[in-house]
């Protein structure tokens, strides 16, 4: 089946307003004519993160709890955090102060991009092994709790539903399919 050929459609942003600058992010309203057609659209600049798929010595994942003011609830993640540095050091330090391991080498895995009906967020994901134990180092406002998690489980909270986290989701799949596990 062919796909249409966008190619031959005009979309052109003629103003973008800052709406509300944040600690990572930036809103705009984004003034938009697409096919003729004006639109004005609200968009999210994220400053970016970075993750790590923690990998222990006999292939459980190292996944983090913690709560999420956004959903109201506590998530189950693999970790993560804001990028100050090249994303490979944020994976690194993130690692580290989440879970209380760190590594000497970390694996490329992905990029993800979480919501680009809206939001610019490009999340770079690597696969932490020959995992070394260190401290947690949360910051004030974290409670977050480790837990050691078969891959296979992982992906049957995936298929039922019960993992909702994008960035993890994807890394998980990913990771399982690198590997050859089901």
């Amino acid at each position: 089946m062919k796909g249409k050929d966008f190619s031959m459609e005009k979309t052109t942003r003629l103003k973008r307003d800052l709406a509300y600058t944040g600690t990572i992010l930036k809103i705009y309203r984004d003034t938009v004519v697409a096919n003729g057609i004006e639109e004005v659209y609200d968009y999210i600049h994220h400053d970016g993160a970075a993750a790590v798929l923690p990998v222990t010595k006999d292939g459980k994942i190292l996944m983090v709890r913690q709560y999420r003011n956004a959903l109201d609830r506590f998530t189950l993640e693999i970790p993560a955090g804001k990028l100050d540095a090249p994303k490979i050091e944020c994976a690194a330090r993130e690692l580290e102060e989440e879970t209380g391991f760190r590594s000497e080498t970390l694996e490329f895995l992905m990029t993800v991009n979480t919501t680009v009906a809206f939001c610019d967020e490009q999340i770079g994901v690597y696969i932490a092994k020959d995992l070394i134990p260190s401290k947690q180092h949360l910051d004030a406002d974290e409670s977050i709790d480790v837990e050691e998690w078969e891959v296979k489980d992982l992906l049957e909270m995936i298929y039922t539903g019960k993992m909702t986290d994008a960035k993890t989701i994807a890394a998980i799949l990913a990771y399982a399919q690198k590997e050859g596990i089901r």
